[in-house]
């Protein structure tokens, strides 16, 4: 597998999946999620109220992932997760890494090769970027059984760019890649 960093618009993203920092509700909100559902247009949203009316009425459960059109975005797939908020009193971590890890794992059945993840948790749910960047890259490196070939994490300014950089030197050595 692999994983490269890139600093900039995840909807701009050429790839088979782009993973949405949602909300449980799954209809859209500010950040990642609004920008997704902005950009992509009335189909995800259209796909999203069809999952509401069917397998989640009460919203898609923290740490999980499901797969809608990416209506107008360049990429085949929107992968929905729903990232923990950060807290100091639990450790909420197990819940960040399984995002990462249920989201491969719909990328996989769908039969994607390639998928774009925000940093998930790190804006308005307050992770710690650094803690983020761990959890991110570290469950990505350590799943085994994936086979999606390229990981690209698209972050939005220069702050979460050199974190993810950072781990990315110093835990994947020769298999990660800037850009």
């Amino acid at each position: 597998m692999r994983i490269s960093l890139v600093q900039g618009d995840i909807t701009l993203q050429e790839v088979d999946a782009v993973v949405n920092a949602a909300n449980s509700s799954l209809l859209g909100g500010g950040g990642v999620d609004g920008a997704i559902h902005r950009r992509g247009g009335p189909a995800i949203l259209a796909a999203c109220r069809e999952l509401r009316a069917s397998r989640y009425g009460r919203g898609l459960p923290t740490g999980q992932a499901v797969a809608t059109t990416a209506g107008e975005l360049p990429a085949r797939w929107v992968i929905h997760t729903v990232g923990p908020v950060h807290s100091t009193a639990e450790d909420r971590s197990e819940l960040l890494a399984s995002c990462f890890r249920e989201s491969l794992r719909v990328a996989d059945e769908l039969g994607a090769a390639s998928v774009a993840f925000p940093a998930v948790s790190a804006g308005i749910f307050g992770w710690p970027i650094g803690d983020a960047a761990r959890i991110a890259i570290t469950t990505v490196r350590t799943s085994p059984t994936t086979r999606v070939e390229d990981v690209r994490f698209v972050l939005f300014g220069q702050e979460a760019y050199t974190a993810f950089e950072q781990v990315l030197h110093g835990e994947a050595g020769a298999g990660g890649e800037c850009r």
